[in-house]
């Protein structure tokens, strides 16, 4: 269970590595412009010497640029512009890079600068432009060196002047030095594209079906992710509180599968799915389940969805007890008990924690069978960030789960009454909030109003938890937890190393705690006498498993630390032509 954590944290550290790629294309194409032109420039200016050419080289470069910038796309396996102008740019900044540090090296040098880098900086574009076809754009290693060349040659012929094609394009020194470059970056393609086997037959087309799906294209990513996912059965709990009527009905659904594995893949979004299946009168839970629980595609989503209908009723009865907050330093219990079936939040806000691991729930459920308890229903109300639970935090935790469970038992049982609202007819859209929104259910037990909140939200900010109930108390309402889904659906990319936006990040607590406050109302004017129903569902899916991840995160850590031996081996090669 701690393997798997730490590989999928491992995985999730390097998401930061997709940042390096400009967020836009017309940034890509606005800099690619300017680098360009930086580097005419300095080739006549630091080079040729020519100050009269080089006016009408700049438009006649740039042009070339942008037209091959356009044909460039039509060689990438899923025809993406945007690749096409990112990889353009970072390939013009090594040529750039590699004339300025010519110049520079001439002048700290005090020798002649060398037409050498003119050549130098060509063959690197194409080493690089290897590199990219082969592990982000889809192409073989063959294609990618008969394409390589196409854009910097075809600009270097309208840089330089005719006369002069052969003559620099032949100077020994870059040729050696550019074609060793050649030799390495197919070198390097080759091992990192191997890099994650046996488990990973292709790392560079994991990698492509990465970022297609960034743009929705999830298909690919989807396939290499069922390929490995493997039938299991998955549980999911509800508590359905309804009217003698049959007319309100609210449901606190614990699936034990897990929201992931990122945005827009498989069950990504499936606490609103879930939620909407329900008619949006319910509160999808976080339940003790990690990432090993995702399932792989939409297929796996629509047959779990279909399959929720067939629940079965395993209790129902019309009483319940007051809550019961059980605090042992930082790790809270927060409890009911509906009949003979506990309900449990388990928290650490403010200090935060990632998923609760799974041995923690078997010890709870054991505890409480040993108490004549039927199973209970375990939240991870997953509402302030933080690192794997420690030991010591986690026996807090196992002991106020017990301790609250201890207590249930002496507690009296009322007749139950509730009140159920959301957003869904409010204008709350904001990054750190998923499509679910905002939902209250309001307990009324023995004459006091009780306030449960949910947030369709990857995880909390710190401390944002603690605001809103401080903002709740001030009004004499009492706010028992606030729990969010853990969805991994993102309204728009984050650009951070976490690849979400958590509730509170962007969203104030005060306007937060307005919005939940204007919930609790509305769910408090609707309250009703009311049955509860302990619902039960077992369906077969695909599960993703932690072997997956295991392999991934190797693959990962392989590939870089081999990138890492290149770079500086390519780094140092590169110095000693400084010297020549």
């Amino acid at each position: 269970m701690e393997k798997e954590s730490d590989d999928v944290s491992n995985i999730h550290n390097r998401f930061s590595l997709t940042l390096v790629n400009p967020s836009s294309k017309y940034f890509s194409l606005i800099v690619s412009l300017v680098v360009v032109t930086v580097m005419v420039l300095a080739t006549y200016l630091g080079y040729l010497g020519d100050y009269e050419q080089v006016w009408y080289r700049i438009p006649a470069v740039l042009g070339i640029l942008v037209l091959s910038q356009l044909l460039d796309a039509k060689f990438a396996k899923k025809k993406e512009y945007s690749k096409s102008l990112h990889s353009s740019l970072f390939g013009n900044m090594l040529w750039t890079v590699t004339i300025l540090m010519g110049i520079l090296a001439s002048v700290v040098l005090s020798k002649d600068t060398q037409l050498f880098f003119i050549t130098f900086g060509v063959f690197l574009f194409a080493s690089f432009r290897i590199g990219i076809y082969t592990t982000v754009l889809g192409a073989s290693l063959k294609k990618a060196w008969a394409i390589c060349f196409i854009q910097p040659l075809a600009m270097y012929f309208v840089l330089i002047p005719q006369d002069m094609w052969f003559s620099i394009l032949s100077e020994p020194i870059g040729l050696g030095y550019g074609i060793s470059f050649l030799i390495i970056a197919s070198a390097w393609s080759f091992i990192t594209d191997r890099a994650g086997k046996p488990g990973m037959k292709s790392t560079h087309k994991t990698i492509q079906a990465y970022l297609a799906s960034q743009g929705n294209d999830f298909d690919d990513a989807e396939k290499l992710m069922e390929e490995r996912s493997s039938e299991t059965k998955v549980t999911t709990s509800q508590l359905k509180l309804s009217t003698p009527n049959g007319e309100t009905e609210f449901r606190m659904v614990l699936p034990d599968i897990h929201p992931g594995p990122y945005h827009p893949v498989g069950g990504s979004n499936i606490p609103y799915l879930i939620y909407k299946n329900l008619s949006s009168s319910a509160m999808v839970m976080h339940s003790i389940s990690d990432h090993a629980l995702n399932l792989p595609t939409r297929n796996e989503v629509e047959n779990y969805l279909k399959n929720l209908e067939n629940s079965r009723v395993k209790e129902e009865g019309v009483q319940c007890t007051e809550p019961v907050i059980v605090q042992i330093n930082k790790a809270r219990v927060t409890g009911l008990l509906f009949g003979n079936n506990p309900l449990l939040f388990l928290s650490l806000s403010p200090h935060g924690m990632e998923d609760i691991p799974s041995y923690m729930k078997t010890e709870i459920d054991q505890y409480a069978k040993n108490r004549n308890y039927s199973k209970p229903m375990i939240i991870d109300t997953h509402n302030a960030m933080g690192e794997e639970i420690s030991k010591e935090d986690g026996e807090d935790m196992l002991k106020a789960a017990k301790s609250c469970l201890d207590t249930l038992i002496t507690k009296d049982s009322f007749p139950i009454e509730f009140g159920y609202a959301n957003s869904d007819n409010m204008d709350v859209w904001t990054e750190d909030l998923g499509m679910g929104g905002l939902g209250i259910v309001c307990f009324k037990i023995n004459e006091k109003k009780y306030f449960l909140g949910w947030a369709d939200s990857n995880n909390m900010e710190n401390g944002i938890r603690e605001k809103i109930i401080e903002n709740f108390s001030k009004k004499d309402y009492q706010l028992l937890e606030i729990c969010t889904s853990d969805t991994h659906y993102a309204s728009v990319k984050p650009r951070n190393r976490n690849g979400y936006y958590q509730l509170g990040l962007i969203t104030s607590a005060d306007k937060l705690s307005n919005w939940f406050l204007d919930i609790a109302k509305r769910s408090e004017v609707t309250i009703k006498s009311a049955k509860f129903e302990i619902l039960e569902n077992e369906t077969e899916v695909k599960v993703m498993g932690k072997e997956i991840y295991e392999d991934y995160s190797k693959a990962l850590d392989k590939s870089l630390k081999i990138t890492k031996v290149f770079v500086i081996g390519c780094l140092v090669f590169f110095i000693s032509s400084l010297f020549l």
